[in-house]
């Protein structure tokens, strides 16, 4: 295990809870299948256009109880923090957001990926989810940069992030396989307040 691992780990709780009066961000549980499952299984047709092909098992308790182990494992080793999104009221689950990818060394950087169900969409739930994610990267992970890719066609996602402060910085020829087909991307980056004249501010 690296150095930049050890400081990842010390500076984490071991289950991370992010909430505000309306939404909680928190990692994936056994016990989420059943709400995880009937979202995503309402969800497919809204969600496969912008989501790698599903696998012929994605919808079952065993491959999601691997994903809950496989996330576990990812966060304990400093690469991600899988979070799933609920609703602060009742708990009803809405969707996820991943910060994936977590680079540290002379980078101090990670993405960010996420979902929303059907239902749920259009309705300020990420907006907020993100009002959460992106303090806890620049604050508690002490990250310096957030990376978004989108495919260009989803414009709802690119104003969303747009919305939260990210600026386009290009595209990324046939970046990701999705649903099929490998896509162009437009990246998207948010910064540290604490980078000299970068513009970005954090929100309170």
């Amino acid at each position: 295990m690296t150095r930049s691992v050890f400081r990842f780990l010390s500076r984490q709780p071991e289950t991370p809870d992010l909430n505000s009066a309306s939404h909680r961000l928190r990692l994936p549980r056994y016990d989420d299948f059943e709400q995880w499952h009937a979202l995503r299984r309402d969800s497919r047709a809204f969600l496969q256009p912008w989501e790698p092909t599903w696998r012929s098992d994605e919808l079952t308790e065993r491959a999601f109880r691997a994903r809950v182990v496989r996330n576990g494992q990812e966060f304990q080793s400093g690469l991600a923090v899988p979070f799933l999104l609920f609703s602060q009221t009742d708990q009803v689950l809405l969707g996820g957001l991943t910060i994936g990818l977590i680079r540290r060394g002379a980078s101090q950087s990670c993405m960010i990926g996420y979902w929303m169900g059907e239902r749920h969409a259009g309705k300020g739930h990420m907006f907020a989810a993100l009002q959460l994610a992106i303090p806890y990267i620049f604050r508690v992970l002490e990250l310096h940069r957030i990376e978004a890719a989108c495919i260009p066609d989803n414009e709802k996602s690119i104003r969303l992030l747009e919305k939260a402060g990210f600026q386009r910085e290009g595209l990324l020829r046939e970046y990701l396989k999705i649903d099929g087909k490998w896509r162009d991307h437009a990246m998207l980056s948010r910064l540290s307040d604490r980078a000299a004249g970068n513009g970005n501010k954090e929100n309170s």
